[in-house]
């Protein structure tokens, strides 16, 4: 008998523990398609928008752009614009969240997320997107261009909408240029006057070949140091200068440190708002339009925004302490004369031969 009942609670553990077991696991089935449904209902819902079905049960369209820079710099300021012109020529579907001040990183951490598709759209110096655009290193051969009127036609002609597609391959595109001025040597103690002051002093390039081997030409002693460790290297003395534009200068108070200031103006290096490919490739042809409009827009916005910025910042620099030193431009024209005629890429080349015959 104990045998007999024994086997009957066995038999009926065994029905309970299976039907417990088999409970628990289309629970967890359910909940595992359920929380799977809910994932491809957001993505299609994100996709729908930027296919251009407009708002999706309330939801609107958000870019996500991050940059380096402070609020107070233009750039920024032109970004805030870029997003409010796209705002309104969307009927508010569309818009921008910007994150500034390096919070979502520095300009090569950004670039590479806009790459990876984390993240939609960022500004960059055309300087950083020489490692991606080999064609992009013409902007750092110092004196190419004639003047600022020379400048703007070769960036707002053919040469200028070749070179924004030209990092598609590497999934960005480019949407338009921003200024960002002459660069011009800056440095603490010694004014650089002509390009033999250079002799023995270390000044901070970007991470660029042309770059560094346009202060060697000079003479001096290039030294790649990413921005958001200038001051402290030039603080320090890691550093004995840098290279920039007024702005840029004024901005990151450099001129707590640095009281020199020289416009030699060696190089014009844009800027440019990029889009990552996997966006825009998403994107309705009339978003499209709406964001590009709104870049151009705010593109000559940016570029009259800072040529006032550029004359407030000097006299910035002045009522702070700095020397501005206005020096004849010959004696380093001639100094980094060979670059032009020694550029070994043949599509750098070309565009050298096409820039030079721009009227």
């Amino acid at each position: 008998m104990d045998t007999l009942e024994n086997t009957r609670t066995g038999r009926l553990g065994w029905s309970l523990s299976f039907f417990v077991s088999g409970l628990m696991v289309g629970v967890l089935l359910s909940t595992v398609g359920f929380g799977l449904f809910l994932r491809s209902q957001k993505t299609a819902e994100r996709n729908a928008v930027l296919a251009g079905a407009g708002n999706v049960a309330g939801k609107q369209m958000v870019l996500k752009l991050g940059h380096a820079l402070d609020t107070g710099h233009p750039v920024h300021v032109a970004l805030v614009r870029m997003a409010e012109r796209l705002k309104a020529l969307s009927g508010g579907t569309v818009s921008i969240d910007i994150y500034p001040s390096a919070v979502l990183g520095g300009e090569v951490e950004c670039l590479e997320q806009v790459q990876n598709g984390s993240l939609d759209m960022t500004k960059v110096s055309a300087a950083v997107m020489e490692n991606f655009v080999p064609e992009m290193a013409v902007f750092g051969l110092p004196y190419l261009f004639r003047g600022s009127e020379h400048y703007w036609r070769v960036l707002d002609g053919p040469i200028g909408d070749a070179l924004l597609s030209k990092g598609e391959p590497k999934l960005l595109r480019g949407l338009c240029y921003y200024d960002s001025g002459s660069r011009n040597f800056y440095t603490r103690s010694k004014p650089i006057l002509t390009p033999d002051d250079l002799k023995g002093l270390k000044i901070r390039v970007m991470n660029s070949a042309t770059a560094i081997a346009m202060v060697k030409a000079m003479g001096g002693a290039p030294t790649p140091i990413a921005w958001g460790e200038l001051y402290s290297a030039l603080a320090q003395g890691t550093v004995d200068g840098a290279e920039n534009n007024p702005p840029s200068f004024t901005s990151n108070k450099h001129y707590e440190v640095c009281k020199h200031f020289t416009l030699d103006g060696h190089t014009r290096i844009p800027d440019i708002v990029l889009i990552a490919t996997k966006t825009w490739d998403r994107l309705s042809p009339q978003i499209r339009e709406w964001v590009q409009q709104a870049a151009d827009d705010s593109s000559e916005f940016q570029r009259r925004l800072w040529r006032e910025e550029t004359l407030r910042s000097l006299e910035i620099a002045r009522t702070e302490g700095v020397t501005i030193h206005e020096v004849d431009p010959a004696p380093f024209v001639a100094k980094v004369a060979p670059m032009l005629e020694e550029v070994e890429d043949p599509a750098v080349r070309a565009l050298v031969s096409r820039i030079r015959e721009t009227d």
